[in-house]
């Protein structure tokens, strides 16, 4: 018999020190990269988007990954890329820790409508005021 489950995460993380680096022109290649990269490491990236400081990401977990692999995985590689590809004037780094939330599968579809709204949420809600109602 196959295994069978339904884990999802919400991944949150931030640029170092919440610089607003995450230009329109670099979120649309970070997307694009992470869920091509996620692919390739058989890490199922169902939803992401984000705002100029951080991202949120919507993740369907395999029972044998963990929340931290899988956050260090996609974190680390696409900022070496960004970096390597040097599409900022800077060096470009994320914050050490990240936020993981489980999600009821009764939940995905609300979870996947607040990532890919970030732009019009942001306006109303800032990162850290989103941090603290937490």
């Amino acid at each position: 018999m196959k295994t069978y489950n339904k884990i999802w995460l919400h991944f949150v993380w931030s640029t170092k020190n919440r610089e607003r680096l995450i230009t329109n022109s670099l979120k649309f290649k970070l997307i694009h990269h992470i869920k091509e990269y996620g692919e390739k490491n058989d890490i199922r990236v169902d939803t992401i988007n984000g705002d100029m400081d951080h991202i949120h990401l919507l993740v369907k977990m395999k029972p044998i990954q963990s929340p931290s692999e899988i956050a260090n995985q996609l974190k680390g590689e696409p900022s070496n890329w960004i970096n390597k590809m040097k599409f900022l004037e800077t060096d470009f780094a994320w914050q050490s820790g990240f936020a993981v939330f489980s999600v009821s599968e009764s939940f995905v579809n609300k979870i996947r409508q607040y990532i890919k709204n970030q732009e019009v949420h942001h306006r109303h809600v800032s990162y850290l005021e989103e941090l603290d109602n937490i």
